[in-house]
C-alpha cells in the first residue's frame, strides 16, 4: 500500500500541472481547471460575488479572485482550513449541516453571481458508492443556488459519473437555460470527474428549509430528493 502511495506522490510531482502550479504559486494543479473552463465559457465578470465550495486548500478562490477583481468578493468553504489569502473570505465548516448554511447566508451580503463547487467525496475505491456520494454533495451545491444565486448567475461543479448523472442533469435543466458538461484538459485522463457548467439561473421560487432556526442536531437535506 505504501509503494503505491509513493508511487501516486511521485508521478504527481512530476505531473505538468503540478509543476506549472508550483512554478506560477497556485495552491492546487486544479487552479488551471478553472481557469481553462473560464476561458472557454466566460464564468466570471470582473466585480463578480462568488462562492466557492470545497475550497481548499484554495486554488479555485485564487483564480475566482484574480478574475472578478477588483471588486470581486469571494468566500470559500471548506471541512478544512484554509490558509488566508487576499481578497477572499473563508468559512471552516460542512455544507450539509445547518449551522455552516446558516454562516454562509449571514456572511454573504446579497446575492452570488457564481457558484463554484469542486466538492469531492473521500475515495472509497468502489464505483458505485463514490458515484453515489458524489452526487449526495451536488445536492448541496444546487441547494445553495436555490439559496443565494442571482436570475442568470452560473454554477461550474464537479461530479464523477455514473448511473445516477442524467437524473442529476434533469435537475439542473430545471433551474438554468444552459447546461453543459466538460473535461477540462487539465483534469487527469483516468479520472471519471467531468464538470457541469450551468448557466443562465431561473431563480424560480422554492420551498425551502428554514436554516436560521437553531437546532440541537443540525437535520439539514438538500431540496430535491433526488437521490
Amino acid at each position: 500500500m505504501a509503494d503505491l502511495h509513493d508511487r501516486w506522490v511521485a508521478e504527481r510531482r512530476n505531473e505538468h500541472y503540478y509543476k506549472l502550479a508550483k512554478k506560477l504559486n497556485y495552491r492546487s494543479r486544479a487552479s488551471f481547471k478553472l481557469i481553462q473552463i473560464d476561458d472557454r465559457f466566460g464564468i466570471f465578470r470582473p466585480g463578480d460575488s462568488v462562492v466557492d465550495l470545497g475550497a481548499c486548500p484554495g486554488g479555485w478562490c485564487q483564480v475566482a479572485q484574480e478574475r472578478t477583481w477588483p471588486n470581486g468578493h469571494v468566500i470559500g468553504v471548506d471541512l478544512r482550513y484554509i490558509r488566508p489569502m487576499e481578497g477572499v473570505e473563508t468559512i471552516i465548516g460542512d455544507i450539509t449541516e445547518d449551522s455552516t448554511m446558516r454562516e454562509l447566508l449571514n456572511r454573504f451580503n446579497g446575492k452570488a453571481d457564481v457558484i463554484l463547487s469542486d466538492m469531492a467525496p473521500n475515495i472509497a475505491g468502489h464505483y458505485s458508492t463514490d458515484h453515489a456520494r458524489s452526487i449526495h454533495l451536488c445536492t448541496f451545491a444546487i441547494d445553495v443556488c436555490d439559496r443565494i444565486l442571482k436570475k442568470d448567475g452560473k454554477l461550474v461543479m464537479k461530479v464523477f459519473m455514473g448511473d445516477m448523472f442524467d437524473t442529476l442533469m434533469a435537475e439542473l435543466e430545471k433551474r438554468f437555460q444552459s447546461v453543459k458538461v466538460h473535461s477540462p484538459d487539465a483534469s487527469r485522463p483516468t479520472s471519471s470527474e467531468v464538470y457541469v457548467i450551468s448557466q443562465g439561473f431561473y431563480g424560480k421560487s422554492v420551498k425551502l428549509k428554514n436554516v436560521n432556526e437553531t437546532d440541537k442536531k443540525p437535520e439539514f437535506k438538500a431540496k430535491g430528493g433526488f437521490i
